[in-house]
């Protein structure tokens, strides 16, 4: 079921426009279900047949993860995969029935993420030295992930053509391709125009400097990138992840912060001064209303306090 396998991940990169990512883990993921699968039947990889994929070999599948202590969130990611991989065997005329859809797929946990506070994210864009030119590249990053709430590579992949900044908006590329303009704000804006003087010169070359001949591949090649690595290149997310850890380390007490907390630290103060639902979807690019739901939430005291305010018989002292 190789042949099978590969059929179907060039059906979601040409046909569903599906990120590389995603690609990535449905492969990941299947491949790891053909090899449980062929095990199970006693067969080689080589040998599996969509025929030998039934109701109880999913089921001994999503068994196995549990032993394996995956959490659910994961095997309920692996069996969507599963899933659309059986759909697509069937519009192909290789199985005749669906055996994955009658899967119960696990509850999953609805975990509050990780994020900062108003006064913690002031702290945290301010923490860069300006008086360095990296220190302003990274104040400028920080404000424009906190103003606008971007996905890494969506801010990584920004090119100077992307950003408006007399007109303080921002175009992105966002998942699947589609494309969304973003505002951000009068801060942002001043940290970016400072970084661009800085920039101005990083995107210079130096023929002193000896170039690789082996260069790693980048998520993005090409364009004319806003955010410069100290070589002159484009920055990468790994690096954009290693400066965020270094700022937060240093002026809050918090775990677990990462670029995507910046982004639900956005979208979650946005909700906590009464910003519509619909308009953060549209600001962060979610496809489906219930993903945003997942990424923000009203803390209970805030709900007591609209309460209050809002029932004709709620008293400030009940």
């Amino acid at each position: 079921m190789h042949t099978e396998l590969r059929d179907f991940l060039d059906y979601l990169r040409l046909n569903r426009n599906t990120s590389v990512h995603t690609v990535a883990a449905y492969r990941s993921d299947l491949s790891q279900f053909l090899e449980f699968a062929a095990r199970r039947r006693g067969t080689s990889p080589a040998r599996l047949r969509p025929s030998h994929v039934d109701l109880a070999l999913v089921r001994a599948f999503l068994a196995e993860l549990y032993r394996q202590g995956q959490s659910r969130a994961s095997a309920a990611r692996k069996l969507s995969a599963l899933r659309g991989f059986v759909r697509f065997l069937r519009r192909e005329g290789l199985l005749d029935t669906d055996p994955a859809v009658l899967v119960v797929a696990p509850k999953r946990e609805h975990k509050v993420p990780a994020h900062l506070s108003t006064d913690e994210m002031t702290r945290l864009v301010e923490a860069p030295d300006t008086s360095r030119p990296l220190g302003r590249r990274d104040r400028a990053i920080l404000e424009l992930f906190y103003a606008s709430g971007l996905r890494l590579s969506e801010l990584v992949a920004l090119d100077v053509d992307d950003v408006n900044l007399a007109g303080r908006i921002v175009r992105v590329a966002g998942k699947g391709g589609k494309e969304r303009l973003v505002p951000f704000n009068t801060s942002a804006q001043k940290a970016l125009r400072d970084w661009y003087g800085d920039r101005a010169v990083l995107r210079k070359p130096d023929a002193r400097r000896p170039q690789p001949r082996v260069q790693r591949p980048r998520p993005k090649t090409g364009g004319d990138p806003v955010f410069l690595n100290a070589r002159g290149g484009r920055l990468t997310g790994r690096s954009v992840q290693r400066l965020v850890a270094r700022y937060v380390s240093g002026c809050s007490a918090r775990f677990g912060i990462s670029p995507h907390a910046l982004r639900h630290s956005f979208a979650t103060h946005l909700l906590q001064r009464g910003a519509d639902l619909r308009a953060i979807q549209e600001l962060l690019g979610h496809v489906r209303l219930s993903t945003t739901q997942r990424y923000t939430h009203v803390n209970a005291a805030q709900l007591l306090e609209v309460y209050r305010k809002t029932h004709p018989r709620a008293k400030r002292g009940a």
